[in-house]
C-alpha cells in the first residue's frame, strides 16, 4: 500500500495499479539467486532455477531494506529474463574472482575464513596492525562476524577492543552482520562483551529488524533479551513488527510484543502492523493484533482503511473477520470511495456480498459514484447482477466532477457497458429501468459506432430516442444518422426503424452559395468533443469531410428512398455532380418532384389553377 499511496496519480478512467517484479531487490539478492541458479544448473537444470528466482522475487515485501553484504534466505515473480541472470552471474563470478584472489594475497582474511586462530595470533604478536579497515570500511573483525568465525571473533575483539561497534561505509557493525548472516554464537557473544544492539545501518536498520527479516525467531529473542528497541523504524518508517506482521511470523510477534513494541505505530505512510496484515493477507497476524488491541478502523495517509485494502486485495477472510470485530464499512478514502466500491472495481463477488448489508445508501450517495459503474466499467457482470438485486439506484448519475474525467461527459451506469459492447451488462441495466436516453452523448450513439445491431435494439425496445442529437454539439439533423453514416446497412436499418430524415435536406443555405466547410464537422465521425459548438452542423457540411465525402451519393441515395420530395441544397448537388455513377440519384430526385407536382395539380380544382 506505502508504494501505492506515494505514486498514485490522477485517474483518467477509475484507477489502475502495477507493480515491478524485481524493483524490491537488492543487488546481493541478485548475485543469491544467481548462486542458486548456478547450483541448480548442476542438480535439476536451468528451468527449475528459474522457478526458484520467480518465487524469491514475489515473496520479497516491498517495504524491506536488505544488507549490502546479506544474502537472502527466504524462498527464492515469473521467471526472470535469462539476460538478468547472465549479469548477475558475472557479477558474482567476479566478486568470487576478487575475494579469491584477495583471501590468496592477503593472510589475515584467508586465516580468518579458515578459521586459523593461531595465524591470527602470530600476526598479532609479531606486531601486525589487525584494526585498519579495507577500501569498503571492513575491519577483520567485521570479516570474522560475517564469515561465523566465533573464535577469531573473540581473539580481534580482546585484541582490538575499541572496535566492537565501529562500522562499514555502509554503517554496518559486526553485529548486523552476524545477525545477517544467522550466526547465533557471534551474535550472542557480542551482545555479551557489550556490542550495542540499535546501531543501524545506511537504511536505518538494525539487527532486530534484519533478524525478523530472515524470520529468525531465536537472533529476535536474543536480541529482545538484550534490551533491542522494539519500536526502531527504519528510513520508511518501517518497525520490526511491520517486518514480522507481513510474513505473518506469530511467534516473533509474541516476541517483540512482549519486548514492549507498539501495535500502533506507523511507518511514514501512515500505515500500522494491522493494516499491513490487511493488506497482505495475513489472517493469524490479524487476529494476533486484534487481541492486543490494534485499531480494526486503522487508516492510512490516503485514509484507506484497513477494510478497504483487503477488499482492493481480494482477502475474503481477512474482510469476513474484519467486519465481524466491527470494521466500518462506511469509511472512504481519499477519493471519497468505499470499500464496496473497490470490491465491486474488482469484481470480487463474495467480498461485494459481504459488505452489502453494512453499507450505507446514503454514503454511497454522497460519493458521487455507484458501484454500478464500476462493475459495468470492468465487465463485472456477477457483481453488476448483485447491486442490482440490491436495489441499488439503476439510474444514479457520475458527480459531475467525477463525469469530468471522461472526454464523453459519460454518467450513467448504462452508458460503461454499452460503451464496453457488453450486450449481457446493457440488458441487465435495461430490465432493471435503466434510461437510455440521460448521457450528453445517448447510447444508441456509441452502439451505432460499434456496429452492434443487438445492443441497438435493446435501447430502441427500451425507449431510446431514434433521432438523438448531441447538445453539446448541435447539429441540423439526428445524430444518429451522423453516425451511421459510415455504414451504408446500419444506415438503413435506422431508416427502417422510422428515423426521421427530412431534416438532412432542409439546408440553412439552400441553392445559394454555402461558405466554407468549418473543420469541426469532420471532428463528428470519430471522438465528438465537448466543448459547445456555436451552431448547428448541416448535413451538407458533414457530407463534405474527407472521409464521408466518398459516400456521399449512397448516403444521399438512402435517404431520399425515405424522404421524398424534397429539394437538394446546392453542395449536395456539387457531390452528386462530382461522380458520374450518381447522376441517377439526382435524376431520382428530380422524378420525385415531378411526380409530387403533378400529383399536387391533379388533386387541385381545375379553377385554382392560375
Amino acid at each position: 500500500m506505502a508504494t501505492e499511496i506515494s505514486a498514485r496519480g490522477r485517474q483518467r478512467a477509475i484507477g489502475h495499479e502495477e507493480y515491478s517484479l524485481y524493483s524490491s531487490l537488492s543487488e546481493d539478492e541478485l548475485v543469491q539467486m544467481a548462486i542458486e541458479q548456478s547450483l541448480a544448473d548442476k542438480t535439476r537444470g536451468p528451468a527449475t532455477v528459474e522457478a526458484t528466482a520467480s518465487t524469491r522475487a514475489n515473496r520479497q515485501p516491498a517495504h524491506s531494506c536488505p544488507g549490502t553484504r546479506s544474502t537472502a534466505t527466504e524462498s527464492p515473480p515469473a521467471p526472470a529474463p535469462k539476460g538478468l541472470f547472465q549479469e548477475v552471474m558475472k557479477k558474482y563470478n567476479s566478486r568470487l574472482s576478487k575475494t579469491s584472489q584477495l583471501a590468496a594475497v592477503d593472510p589475515v582474511l584467508k586465516a580468518i575464513k579458515e578459521g586459523d586462530e593461531e595465524a591470527l595470533k602470530a600476526m598479532i604478536k609479531e606486531g601486525k596492525n589487525l584494526a585498519e579497515p579495507s577500501t569498503e570500511g571492513w575491519l577483520p573483525l567485521h570479516e570474522a562476524a560475517y564469515y561465523g568465525q566465533l573464535g577469531c571473533l573473540k581473539l580481534l575483539q580482546r585484541a582490538y577492543p575499541a572496535t566492537l561497534d565501529l562500522r562499514t561505509l555502509q554503517e554496518e557493525t559486526a553485529l548486523y552482520l552476524a545477525t545477517c548472516r544467522e550466526h547465533l554464537d557471534c551474535l550472542l557473544w557480542l551482545l555479551q562483551v557489550g556490542a550495542e544492539p540499535d546501531i543501524s545501518n545506511k537504511s536505518r536498520e538494525t539487527p532486530l529488524y534484519k533478524a525478523c527479516e530472515r524470520k529468525n525467531v531465536e537472533a529476535v529473542r536474543i536480541l529482545v533479551q538484550y534490551n533491542a528497541d522494539t519500536n526502531h523504524r527504519c528510513n520508511r518508517g518501517w518497525t520490526a513488527l511491520h517486518e514480522s506482521v507481513s510474513r505473518n511470523d506469530l511467534e516473533v510477534m509474541e516476541i517483540l510484543v512482549s519486548g514492549g513494541a507498539k501495535v500502533e505505530s506507523k511507518n511514514a505512510y501512515g500505515i500500522t502492523p494491522l493494516f499491513v496484515a490487511a493488506q497482505s493477507g495475513q489472517l493469524d497476524a490479524l487476529r494476533f493484533l486484534a487481541k492486543h488491541g490494534a485499531d480494526i478502523n486503522t487508516q492510512a495517509s490516503d485514509s484507506a482503511s484497513a477494510l478497504y485494502e483487503a477488499c482492493k486485495n481480494g482477502h475474503e477472510e481477512v474482510v469476513a473477520f474484519l467486519l465481524s470485530q466491527g470494521a466500518d464499512a462506511n469509511k472512504t478514502n481519499k477519493d471519497g470511495l468505499l470499500p464496496l466500491h473497490i470490491a465491486s472495481k474488482r469484481g470480487n463477488y463474495r467480498i461485494v456480498q459481504l459488505l452489502l448489508p453494512v453499507t450505507s445508501r446514503t454514503r454511497v450517495r454522497r460519493s458521487g459514484i455507484s458501484p454500478l459503474h464500476l462493475a459495468a466499467e470492468r465487465n463485472n457482470d456477477e457483481v453488476l447482477e448483485a447491486l442490482l438485486g440490491a436495489r441499488f439506484d439503476v439510474n444514479a448519475p457520475l458527480a459531475p466532477e467525477r463525469a469530468r474525467l471522461y472526454e464523453d461527459r459519460r454518467t450513467s451506469a448504462l452508458y460503461f457497458a454499452v460503451v464496453n459492447n457488453n450486450v449481457y451488462a446493457t440488458e441487465l441495466l435495461l430490465m432493471a429501468g435503466a434510461d437510455p436516453n440521460r448521457d450528453i452523448i445517448s447510447p444508441l450513439l456509441v452502439a451505432i459506432r460499434h456496429g452492434c445491431l443487438r445492443t441497438m435494439q435493446l435501447l430502441l425496445d427500451h425507449g431510446a430516442n431514434i433521432d438523438a442529437y448531441i447538445a453539446t454539439h448541435p447539429t441540423a439533423f439526428p445524430a444518429t444518422i451522423m453516425f451511421a453514416m459510415k455504414c451504408l446497412s446500419l444506415l438503413k436499418f435506422l431508416m427502417d426503424l422510422g428515423c426521421d430524415g427530412e431534416p438532412c435536406f432542409s439546408c440553412l443555405y439552400g441553392n445559394g452559395p454555402h461558405p466554407p466547410v468549418p473543420q469541426r464537422a469532420s471532428r463528428f465521425h470519430d471522438e465528438p468533443a465537448t466543448d459547445k459548438a456555436p451552431g448547428a452542423v448541416q448535413f451538407c457540411e458533414i457530407l463534405s469531410a474527407p472521409e464521408v465525402s466518398r459516400w456521399a451519393g449512397p448516403i444521399i441515395d438512402i435517404l431520399l428512398d425515405y424522404v421524398g420530395n424534397v429539394q437538394l441544397c446546392s453542395r449536395l448537388k456539387e457531390h452528386i455532380e462530382s461522380f458520374e455513377d450518381w447522376a441517377v440519384i439526382k435524376e431520382k430526385n428530380l422524378q420525385d418532384l415531378w411526380l409530387t407536382f403533378a400529383g399536387c395539380r391533379f388533386e387541385r380544382p381545375l379553377g385554382s389553377i392560375g
